[in-house]
């Protein structure tokens, strides 16, 4: 009437918990532009995207904006979303994370936007000419 209890399997696996957390992941960081208004006259204006350049692959991407833009605060002389998001580059398939997030509206903040950016970049090294770093640079404004 009772059967007998089967016996439960172990399974032993070669990991020590304490030092791993899955939660503390570590994303390559990159520079997001949110572009609205005058400077976005070279795409459809319903369209509300986050244009980046992956640091795995150089190519450049894009994804849907997610966040109002109430919640950008001005920071270093232009509107920013500092808490920036998650997202996987399309060309090679590695998740990098967008912060900031810098909001643009016009063609002279993508020009000084794109003057900022190429002095951080040359920053790092002396020896680059200012030029070459200038044309490694996504163009922000439209020539159209």
């Amino acid at each position: 009437m009772y059967r007998a209890r089967m016996p439960q399997h172990l399974i032993h696996v070669d990991v020590e918990l304490k030092g791993v957390n899955p939660m503390l992941r570590r994303f390559v960081e990159v520079v997001g532009v949110r572009r609205t208004g005058w400077a976005a006259l070279d795409r459809d204006p319903q369209q509300d995207k986050v244009e980046f350049t992956c640091p795995h692959c150089g190519a450049r991407d894009q994804k849907n904006a997610r966040r109002e833009r109430s919640l950008y605060h001005f920071t270093d002389g232009f509107l920013q979303d500092l808490q920036g998001e998650v997202t996987q580059c399309h060309s090679c398939k590695q998740s990098v994370r967008v912060v900031p997030v810098v909001l643009l509206h016009d063609q002279g903040e993508a020009r000084r936007f794109e003057a900022v950016f190429a002095d951080q970049a040359t920053a790092g090294d002396p020896d680059t000419d200012s030029a070459a770093a200038a044309s490694a640079i996504p163009s922000l404004v439209a020539t159209h």
